[in-house]
């Protein structure tokens, strides 16, 4: 998803998080992790965006990531 994220945005500001040890027994978590994650953007491809523009934005992105078991994704994104 990183890399992903950094050639579509070229973000000032990028983190992933796994959050799926937060979830555990919750709907969707999985033994190994890697099913809820929290994404934290900055980058000056979202100027003019409204949020919801940036969150789909986000999410076309790492559309192939949450169709290949992502549960949930929590997702900050911001133009500056």
């Amino acid at each position: 998803m990183i890399t992903k994220l950094e050639a579509a945005f070229n973000p000032q500001l990028l983190e992933v998080t796994d959050e799926s040890e937060n979830h555990r027994g919750h709907g969707g978590w999985r033994e190994g992790g890697e099913t809820h994650f929290r994404i934290t953007i900055i980058s000056t491809a979202f100027e003019g965006m409204s949020r919801v523009a940036m969150h789909r934005a986000v999410n076309d992105c790492v559309a192939d990531e949450i169709a290949g078991g992502i549960h949930a994704l929590a997702i900050s994104a911001k133009s500056h």
